[in-house]
């Protein structure tokens, strides 16, 4: 998973990024003239990949990972020009979400008072002559061929898809909300547009208010998925040992780390979910998004496995846990054989059988 953090200058955006890899990352850099993003990986924490190392005892342990892109900060005067163009931007497109920080804070260069709703209107709006941009570049060439002749299904419904995302685009609207024929969505994929990607908003709040903005919270949530964080603060936790964070946390009401949270939130975002493989060897944990089936999930492991796919055995994380071994699962009948498209579930250990 790569989830690629934007936001205006200084709102904290670097200091967030910080927060979730545990790196150090100068926060002032994008002030200056910086302009390459920021990368970390970090590993999902999840308990049932501990519970499982504990009972095979592998020679390797491999959590699932999100990669976190700290993207330059954008200036907010929007012109002509497509603010997430240039140097260091072109990653922000490869990214499977965005999490928009905003800043809920006086700015420390300025004094200004914060503007959540001023700020994510700013942002959205590049977006959105981003995505038009390119929209309309790619019509362009689009009618450039079928007055050159050339006038396949494909180029049509391609087409047909672009007509609609730009008169989206011109009323404001964010592709996302933008409901595309399968086939049409498919024909634009490729594009990466910005605003069809999932967006969540993080409310990048200090010390002083965090937890008291539920009215600023509840008028985002009308239309965007949103998660508060003290940014400095928990920020400043990643320097101290486990009892101190635990007791500073405890005084913010915060229970859970900021990685933590954001990975939750992120994985319901997407919709993703988890399945394993098992073995002396190795346990695994491996990310699907929900619906996907046997194959697909064979697919993330190998290729090969996807191609020749036969069966896939299959028993659940939880009667693992209840029964406390593959023997016991098999006893039970809790152990099962699965065809090309049973829908994996959260959870599930897998074994694919295959031939190629």
């Amino acid at each position: 998973m790569k989830i690629g953090l934007i936001g205006l200058q200084n709102s904290g955006k670097t200091t967030i990024f910080n927060t979730l890899t545990g790196l150090e990352a100068d926060v002032t850099s994008y002030s200056s003239q910086k302009i390459e993003p920021n990368q970390g990986i970090v590993q999902v924490e999840d308990e049932r990949v501990e519970k499982l190392t504990e009972m095979y005892k592998p020679k390797k342990t491999i959590f699932a990972t999100i990669e976190y892109i700290d993207f330059v900060g954008l200036t907010g005067k929007r012109d002509k020009i497509d603010a997430f163009s240039g140097s260091g931007m072109g990653l922000v497109k490869t990214a499977d979400a965005l999490a928009l920080v905003v800043r809920n804070f006086n700015d420390p260069t300025t004094g200004d008072s914060p503007d959540p709703f001023s700020d994510l209107d700013s942002i959205e709006s590049d977006m959105v002559i981003s995505d038009l941009i390119i929209a309309e570049k790619r019509l362009e060439k689009v009618e450039l061929s079928k007055k050159r002749g050339i006038k396949d299904s494909s180029l049509q419904i391609e087409e047909k898809a672009l007509l609609k995302i730009i008169e989206h685009l011109e009323d404001s609207n964010p592709i996302r909300s933008l409901d595309l024929p399968s086939d049409e969505e498919k024909a634009v994929r490729g594009f990466q547009f910005l605003t069809q990607k999932p967006l969540l908003v993080v409310l990048n709040s200090d010390e002083d208010n965090f937890g008291n903005n539920d009215a600023v919270i509840s008028e985002i949530q009308k239309s965007l998925k949103v998660i508060e964080f003290a940014g400095t603060f928990e920020m400043e936790l990643n320097k101290l040992d486990e009892e101190e964070a635990v007791d500073f946390m405890e005084d913010m009401n915060i229970n859970e780390s900021a990685r933590n949270r954001l990975t939750k939130f992120s994985y319901e975002l997407l919709g993703y979910c988890s399945f394993f493989t098992v073995g002396e060897d190795e346990v695994r944990a491996w990310t699907i998004t929900k619906g996907d089936d046997a194959v697909e999930a064979a697919g993330k492991i190998h290729s090969d496995l996807a191609r020749g796919f036969i069966r896939a055995e299959c028993f659940s994380y939880d009667n693992l846990m209840q029964c406390g071994s593959e023997k016991i699962v098999r006893e039970k009948g809790l152990f099962r054989l699965e065809g090309k498209k049973y829908i994996v579930q959260d959870g599930d250990i897998l074994n694919i059988r295959f031939s190629v």
